[in-house]
């Protein structure tokens, strides 16, 4: 994977296709920019798709955290992307996000909102940011430390791939048989990618989007965040809750929701032909 290194510190990156219609492509907590690897063949080569990582993640550099983890903000992450984008020598683009990435993609548009064009969200964490859950921290400790757990954590943002009687506590995740070998050797790809992350993306991305939640400040800049949006949900997510899909679409000023009943939080990785499809249509029409 390449890297390059920004004002900011120095991040991998991929690239699919060339031209002038360019996407920046944020993914989301955990991740990588592997999250889109079914998905990217399958894209126009006249389509420019950069998929970037956030600090911490992936090939990208690994700062220490500090002890309130507040050099891994959002407002932080958004800064990264934008300086990849001056090194890159990229003007303007369109912005597609992935979960936690839809924040980051939001504090983007109220920095520099002259920059980019439409925005694709895929079960975006919204500009409200998410309540600390009871006892999350501890979960992201198990899985940080088991791969096995891991693996059970990650499946219940790809719930389709597995069988759903065996998405539950005590059990290990079974593939289901429409699962894809291509699907099942991704998946067990990020898994792996998960032990490269840093504590910053760990236990830092939970604690900055409660945050969030809890000052409200770039929730209440949505209306002045004028650009299209095209917000995806899969009526299965177990992550994120619909109804912040339902502010966005009232708080932003030309937001949709388009709902999709028979796919988890990752529809990238679920159905990427589908999502494919989909981002085709957006940012190739």
């Amino acid at each position: 994977m390449p890297r390059i290194k920004t004002e900011t510190l120095t991040m991998g990156y991929q690239e699919h296709g060339t031209g002038d219609n360019v996407v920046l492509a944020v993914h989301g907590n955990l991740g990588c920019a592997n999250w889109l690897d079914l998905a990217l063949p399958l894209l126009p080569d006249q389509l420019r798709v950069v998929t970037a990582e956030w600090r911490g993640c992936g090939d990208s550099e690994k700062p220490q955290p500090t002890t309130d983890f507040s050099n891994y903000a959002m407002s932080v992450h958004a800064r990264d992307h934008l300086a990849l984008l001056d090194a890159l020598g990229i003007a303007k683009c369109h912005l597609y996000c992935h979960s936690t990435g839809g924040i980051i993609a939001s504090y983007m548009l109220d920095a520099a909102p002259d920059r980019f064009g439409k925005v694709l969200m895929l079960d975006p964490v919204s500009p409200l940011g998410l309540q600390l859950a009871p006892g999350q921290v501890d979960v992201l400790t198990a899985m940080k430390g088991d791969t096995d757990v891991c693996f059970a954590g990650l499946a219940s943002a790809a719930p389709t791939l597995f069988r759903p009687e065996t998405l539950v506590a005590g059990q290990s995740p079974q593939f289901a048989a429409t699962a894809s070998a291509g699907q099942r050797e991704l998946f067990r790809l990020l898994v792996e990618k998960t032990r490269l992350l840093s504590d910053g993306v760990w236990f830092g991305t939970p604690q900055n989007l409660a945050r969030e939640w809890e000052s409200g400040a770039l929730a209440a800049r949505m209306p002045a965040m004028k650009h299209e949006h095209l917000i995806l949900y899969g009526k299965m997510d177990y992550w994120i809750p619909r109804d912040h899909m339902d502010v966005m679409v009232q708080k932003l000023p030309n937001a949709r929701l388009e709902l999709f009943p028979s796919v988890g939080h990752s529809m990238n990785l679920e159905q990427p032909s589908l999502f494919a499809r989909v981002f085709t249509d957006y940012f190739g029409g």
